[in-house]
């Protein structure tokens, strides 16, 4: 926090970041809710995730396939081509969310996971029903919490979580992918 005057000479409340290297401010936020921004905000982390309540919590791990359940919470996926997709688990792997929206402290904390929105990710996918090549569509699999290609453009149509940026022939595995909620 720096001291600052505003537009009008009164003392603001004043959040800065400078970039030394280029002797300039990037970002300045004050308390007026004035916002300025001279260059690139960098995350570190690969996707941008949302908290969400997820039922049985504890039984969800990072790279689960998530759905929609009737009450408005979050489960692990076990149906083909559920149109009730949400998004994957964020965390698996290497990736890490970027940015968490949503994010309470505390006892509101409980019962919550990131579900990563947008970005890259990392996602349990199961290759029993049918390869998977770069750049396949990805919806559920009737594999608890596992995604699988998408070969049925009609049953699709609402299904897909993302798309793959690894092959997978076989097995399960887990595989870095785009997420693109459609």
């Amino acid at each position: 926090m720096t001291n600052a005057r505003d537009g009008d000479g009164a003392d603001a409340r004043c959040f800065v970041v400078r970039n030394e290297d280029h002797g300039r401010d990037e970002i300045i936020l004050d308390a007026a809710g004035n916002v300025a921004f001279s260059g690139d905000v960098v995350l570190s982390g690969a996707d941008c995730a949302e908290d969400f309540e997820v039922v049985c919590a504890d039984d969800v791990a990072p790279g689960d396939v998530m759905v929609i359940d009737e009450g408005g919470r979050l489960c692990a996926s076990s149906r083909m081509y559920d149109t009730r997709v949400a998004g994957i688990v964020a965390g698996a792997g290497e990736f890490r969310p970027g940015m968490v929206l949503g994010r309470k402290a505390g006892d509101g904390a409980e019962g919550r996971v990131p579900i990563a929105l947008v970005g890259r990710t990392n996602c349990r996918v199961d290759a029993e029903y049918g390869a998977v090549r770069v750049g396949d569509l990805l919806t559920t699999s009737p594999t608890r919490g596992h995604a699988m290609r998408a070969g049925d453009p009609l049953r699709a149509f609402g299904a897909v979580v993302g798309k793959a940026m690894v092959a997978i022939t076989e097995g399960r595995s887990l595989i870095p992918v785009l997420i693109a909620l459609q």
